[in-house]
């Protein structure tokens, strides 16, 4: 049976470090609705506004860790496709981008036209948010839909407290803290909180007490970002046997002016490089592929932040990547969805 293809599902890249395919990039991310959630009109004058000096910065950014063969984050994915190929034996196994290349709809036409009837779609984020696993799902929808693709989709839920996940993170991060360390941060992407507020069935959903997400109903963490990461670090730190006191867990990556929800990563590295904590080692389990906001604004900048701080080293884990047990438990996932 080779008809029903698996899809990995990544966020995307530019398609080189230099300005203009910068700004391309940023302004198709920008400009989802899912992820700057304003009126059409606010959101192309905002993102206009931001494009001006941004792509700039950003490119500079993705120079610093750029690598040989291209954006990390798609040679990871590539690799993870690679290795994917081996144990998938339903049929093909592709990678498409929600923004950038290889895009969603190019894969999904090219699927349907080898004769594929059934896709696997697996958005590769552990934790739920409309701007990372709807606007994947939705764009797939729609694309099926307006080409009259004859494909049947079936859908890869957020896994951020599958035993196998968390199994895959304890796997590739044991070798980092078996060597020592102080304080392990875990450190999620950010959200504005007006996206976990719109969400909230309940209409009661308190951003700023943690114990709120921690004791959400399953109605309500099905669709609380804040709540799913929690569960995933407590999992983490559970399987790990790592105490309470010596992990704790932050949001990066944040932009614009907007509230987001907290602590924010910047604020935990100057803490704890405050307060005595001299070897931090930071596990980024929002992404599984590692990318610009682990290696170069967790890697370079945050490293550089925690040491100004009065740290001394700041070791980042490196994401699931292509590890083989993430790899076993990623097929297992999909074979069950």
């Amino acid at each position: 049976m080779t008809d029903h293809a698996l899809l990995l599902v990544n966020l995307g890249s530019p398609a080189s470090t230099s300005v203009a395919d910068v700004r391309r990039y940023l302004n198709q991310f920008l400009m989802d609705p899912y992820v700057i959630d304003l009126p059409w009109p606010v959101r192309r004058l905002l993102v206009s506004l931001i494009l001006i000096k941004r792509p700039e910065q950003s490119a500079h950014a993705y120079a610093s860790i750029w690598w040989d063969e291209g954006s990390p984050l798609v040679v990871l994915t590539r690799r993870l496709q690679a290795a994917m190929r081996e144990q998938w034996t339903h049929g093909p196994v592709e990678i498409a981008m929600r923004y950038g290349e290889p895009s969603l709809p190019t894969v999904l036409a090219r699927l349907a036209s080898q004769g594929v009837k059934k896709v696997t779609l697996a958005p590769l984020y552990p934790q739920f948010a409309d701007s990372t696993v709807t606007t994947v799902i939705e764009q797939a929808k729609q694309v099926i839909a307006e080409h009259k693709l004859p494909l049947e989709m079936a859908i890869l839920q957020p896994f951020y407290d599958k035993p196998e996940y968390i199994d895959a993170l304890v796997a590739s991060a044991q070798p980092y803290l078996q060597e020592g360390y102080d304080h392990l941060l875990l450190s999620f992407h950010g959200l504005p909180e007006r996206h976990l507020k719109k969400l909230d069935p309940t209409g009661k959903h308190c951003l700023q007490d943690a114990d709120c997400c921690r004791d959400a109903s399953p109605e309500m963490l099905a669709v609380c970002y804040r709540g799913q990461c929690l569960r995933t670090a407590q999992a983490f730190a559970k399987k790990m046997g790592i105490p309470d006191g010596k992990w704790s867990v932050s949001f990066q990556s944040r932009l614009g002016r907007a509230k987001w929800i907290e602590p924010y990563t910047e604020t935990r590295l100057d803490e704890l490089g405050k307060s005595g904590v001299k070897k931090l080692l930071v596990m980024c389990p929002a992404f599984v592929a590692d990318c610009i906001e682990t290696l170069e604004e967790i890697g370079d900048r945050g490293r550089e932040q925690f040491v100004e701080a009065g740290g001394e080293e700041l070791v980042l884990v490196p994401c699931l990547n292509d590890h083989p047990q993430w790899v076993q438990a990623l097929k297992g996932m999909c074979e069950e969805a």
